[in-house]
């Protein structure tokens, strides 16, 4: 089971996290870590989508995200804990590694 981190935990992995994002980083916004990805096309945005949700389901842990054409806002947070847990992080680090 997950467990809720602390905001000192968050906040090193937020920077670890943030290392691999370049020049649009993740947020804390809303007691959730934040990102809006962009790409070439709607295609791209959708294919992305598409290789996310398997490994979310791997993880058995979904992303709450919106696509407009070739934009894709995603918050990421652990309902089972109310927090951010080291699930999300593990999520977020997927999805800037399939960019």
């Amino acid at each position: 089971m997950a467990t809720k981190l602390d905001q000192t935990q968050i906040n090193e992995s937020l920077a670890k996290l943030n290392e691999l994002a370049g020049d649009s980083p993740w947020i804390l916004s809303e007691g959730k870590l934040s990102k809006t990805f962009k790409f070439k096309s709607f295609i791209r945005a959708f294919g992305w989508m598409s290789q996310i949700a398997i490994w979310a389901e791997k993880l058995k842990h979904h992303p709450e995200w919106f696509n407009v054409y070739n934009k894709v806002e995603v918050k990421l947070v652990t309902h089972d804990v109310d927090g951010i847990s080291e699930l999300d992080f593990q999520l977020a680090t997927k999805m800037e590694t399939f960019q």
